[in-house]
């Protein structure tokens, strides 16, 4: 078991404070699913943690070993060097005109590739283009792509926005498969899919972070007008 241990993160742009001494930990085996308003910065506090992002403090372990956070933009990040957190980018990062069978190298070596090209759907999807793929497709082509890296802990920004229900199902499936050896971080703003999969809640708020175990303590947040 792997442990991540984030602590005092805070971020402003100018006068405006987006993250306020963010807190929280989860492990491998666990999915840890967080909720909160456009804007209120999810997207931006897993861009800090992943290394693209700086902050003006804060900190994170990972099995107790610390790794430095971006304060300055020319700084590398260690957390990318150290191989421990796969990060899933709220937009596409994939090379629009190449082939889905040319890029899967690129990401995974070996026979690991063979849970790729083998997965639910893929055999067709192999055969076309990045850019002639659904909005869906695509999505659960870099879910897996990510998710099959050896790195112990995902980070995923928005993997059911604009996704097909089929393609919700397959990657559904896939993240708990993954759940017995990864630790899985979710945000995303179609909240039903994320709380189903989530086994720990929290909610983003005034740039604190705050657990949550019920729907109605979404609303009391001011995250949903209401429950479907």
């Amino acid at each position: 078991m792997a442990l991540c241990e984030v602590s005092g993160v805070h971020k402003s742009f100018g006068k405006r404070k987006i993250l306020d001494g963010v807190n929280f930990q989860f492990k491998t085996g666990e999915i840890l699913g967080i909720f909160g308003r456009n804007g209120c910065g999810k997207s931006t506090m897993l861009q800090i943690l992943f290394g693209t992002q700086t902050t003006q403090s804060g900190s994170i372990q990972i099995d107790g070993k610390s790794f430095r956070l971006k304060h300055k933009w020319w700084q590398n990040s260690e957390i990318i060097n150290s191989q421990k957190i796969a990060y899933l980018p709220q937009f596409s990062f994939l090379p629009q005109s190449s082939k889905v069978w040319d890029v899967i190298p690129r990401f995974i070596e070996g026979q690991k590739q063979d849970l790729i090209f083998r997965a639910p759907r893929m055999a067709d999807i192999a055969k076309r283009r990045v850019n002639e793929l659904s909005l869906g497709e695509r999505r659960y082509l870099e879910v897996l792509l990510i998710g099959n890296l050896n790195h112990p802990f995902l980070f995923l920004d928005e993997p059911f926005s604009m996704v097909e229900p089929l393609f919700k199902d397959l990657i559904h499936e896939f993240l708990l498969s993954q759940k017995t050896k990864k630790g899985i971080l979710i945000t995303d703003h179609y909240y039903q899919d994320v709380w189903r999969l989530a086994d720990n809640k929290m909610v983003l708020t005034n740039g604190k972070l705050t657990a949550v175990t019920q729907l109605e303590e979404l609303k009391l947040a001011g995250y949903l007008r209401s429950i479907d």
